[in-house]
């Protein structure tokens, strides 16, 4: 299993970057391969993803969620297995610690192969990146869902 780890300050509030994290739909404005995201329950979503020409759909579960702290979830079926977890630090009233963690199973040789040379860690330095230009721009989250699922 091959993991990647990345982190970004933000300037925002931990409160409004942890909001924003939880608008799972609106994941494709800042996460360059995801094409769609639907939320089919409060802890489930279907995920359609493009990795360079190749498609993939996969449903992923929230196994455990905080407000301010912490969103961890699990592939639940389809073509991609992994799983991992988002943590926001409280750096000051107005910065944030975004962290996330990703474990994956990469399947077939390009997987394989971009795994072994970084290509995650890069794909998701890009879209922390992406997330902060985002939620800094919009200077408030577009929805919240504060709710606990304990693991």
């Amino acid at each position: 299993m091959a993991q990647a780890i990345e982190a970004i300050d933000v300037d925002v509030p931990v409160s409004t970057a942890y909001n924003q994290w939880t608008q799972f739909e609106s994941f494709p404005k800042f996460l360059d391969e995801v094409e769609s995201i639907t939320q089919t329950t409060p802890t489930l979503t279907v995920w359609k993803v493009k990795v360079g020409p190749v498609e993939k759909t996969f449903e992923a579960e929230i196994t455990e969620q905080h407000p301010d702290e912490r969103v961890a979830w699990t592939s639940t079926g389809g073509e991609v297995d992994h799983a991992g977890v988002v943590t926001f630090h409280k750096l000051s009233d107005t910065t944030t610690r975004v962290t996330v963690q990703i474990d994956w199973t990469p399947e077939g040789f390009l997987e394989k192969v971009g795994g072994s040379l970084g290509a995650d860690n890069h794909a998701i330095k890009k879209d922390l990146k992406n997330f902060k230009e985002f939620i800094e721009s919009q200077g408030t989250e577009t929805g919240a869902w504060r709710g606990d699922v304990q693991a």
